[in-house]
């Protein structure tokens, strides 16, 4: 075949020409492109998924559970935070009977000792995850008794096990819904089975779920508990001591010697980091009746008589 007429026929020129073994003009056709549709942006995984779509998945963890609180008449809730590694007293008891192994002679090794050091701790402390069911227990059956249209201090936790576990254990025995706002972790965290199912939140931002512990919240109740515990407390000390929330909060700190033992309070005065006055912003409870009388009664005073057709919005102060 001359040269000029191979080049003609792949530079596309018009006269169709038939060369043995090159393309013919059907398998060309074959080759081109077919139509399709590009997904939707947002069911687009790659996106929606990705860095680009980072504010979309912010924005539906305040929608989602604002829309899921309206279609359940959730209107306030009061808070319990603490600690995720305790149990009951019944497991806490029989793990330590394991462990202690009565009648060997032989010193337990290291690890083991120190596995031992902590099941004694969550025997110890064992009473604040019945003291937390007790409470949560009480405040429930009254609130689920108040009647009206919309559910009013909704027990609410963090959706894990321990404190938070026995919180949600105590609304359900009361047979009144109960709320976990559960948070995505690699350990440690999943959400226990007292939770009402149409009230079970999953978070993979800690932001967004810090906002729910505060929106709705008229009283929090914080057990004994670790680094999580004490981010909760003095977030909500901090709103409430710079007046960032107009509503009235109510803080129960539960358990005094623990308490006490691991911050001095009273120091932050004497140091003149905060005012005396700021001391009055939460109160020591160590029995269930006291703390659920303290809640009652505050809550009845600044909290009830007011009605919304949504749920209310802690407002911030102009």
């Amino acid at each position: 075949m001359p040269e000029r007429l191979w080049r003609t026929t792949f530079r596309g020129y018009s006269r169709s020409v038939c060369l043995e073994g090159f393309l013919s003009t059907k398998t060309m056709a074959d080759k081109t492109p077919k139509p399709f549709r590009s997904p939707l942006a947002y069911e687009n995984p790659k996106f929606v998924n990705g860095p680009d779509g980072r504010p979309l998945r912010i924005m539906s963890e305040y929608a989602e559970p604002l829309a899921r609180f309206r279609r359940e008449r959730i209107q306030d809730t009061v808070v319990f935070f603490g600690s995720a590694r305790w149990h009951s007293r019944s497991i806490a008891e029989e793990h330590l009977q394991l462990l202690e192994k009565p009648g060997s002679a032989q010193p337990a090794p290291p690890e083991e000792q120190l596995r031992l050091k902590m099941a004694r701790a969550d025997v110890e402390m064992a009473r604040y995850y019945e003291d937390a069911r007790k409470l949560a227990y009480m405040l429930a059956g009254w609130s689920k008794d108040l009647g009206g249209r919309r559910h009013r201090f909704v027990v609410t936790t963090g959706g894990g096990p321990g404190i938070m576990e026995a919180a949600n254990l105590g609304a359900h025995e009361a047979g009144a819904k109960t709320i976990g706002l559960n948070i995505r972790l690699p350990f440690e965290q999943m959400p226990n089975p007292y939770i009402t199912p149409e009230l079970n939140f999953e978070f993979h931002y800690f932001f967004m779920r810090k906002l729910w512990f505060a929106y709705l919240a008229k009283a929090l109740v914080i057990f004994p508990g670790g680094f999580g515990t004490f981010d909760e407390l003095f977030e909500i000390l901090t709103l409430a001591q710079t007046e960032k929330m107009a509503k009235k909060i109510f803080v129960v700190i539960y358990g005094t010697e623990y308490w006490k033992k691991v911050i001095n309070f009273q120091a932050f005065v004497d140091a003149g980091a905060i005012a005396p006055d700021d001391l009055n912003l939460f109160k020591f409870c160590d029995d269930p009746q006291e703390a659920f009388e303290y809640l009652r009664d505050g809550l009845t005073e600044f909290h009830l008589g007011n009605t919304h057709k949504s749920p209310e919005i802690a407002k911030t102060r102009l």
